[in-house]
Parts: structure tokens; sequence; C-alpha cells
């Protein structure tokens, strides 16, 4: 995948998150809360990723 691409998705899960948190708390819904804190676990593990391991035996 490409860092560019990376980055675009990054940014979009972050502003997602953003919405969700500023429309949770404006509008008392705890459901927009707990979205907004999937968002942003979703931006946190898309941003730094998973390292591949080198040992994979075929």
């Amino acid at each position: 995948m490409s860092v560019v691409y990376r980055i675009l998705i990054a940014l979009v899960l972050l502003i997602c998150a953003i919405s969700a948190y500023s429309y949770g708390n404006s509008a008392g819904l705890f459901g927009f809360i707990i979205l907004g804190f999937v968002f942003e676990g979703a931006f946190w593990l898309k941003l730094f990723g998973r390292k591949k391991s080198e040992n994979k035996v075929h």
C-alpha cells in the first residue's frame, strides 16, 4: 500500500473520530462518543500498523 494512500485513510479516520466526538458531546448521545473511540482506535492502528514478521516458513 502506498504511503499517500495510508495517510489519506488515516486522515479520514481522524476526521470521522473528531466529528463523532463533537456530535456526541453537543447532542448528548453516548453512542457517538463510543463511535469516536472506535474511529480513533482505527486511526492509531492504521497510522502505526503492524510489523510484518520476517520468519515466515513456506
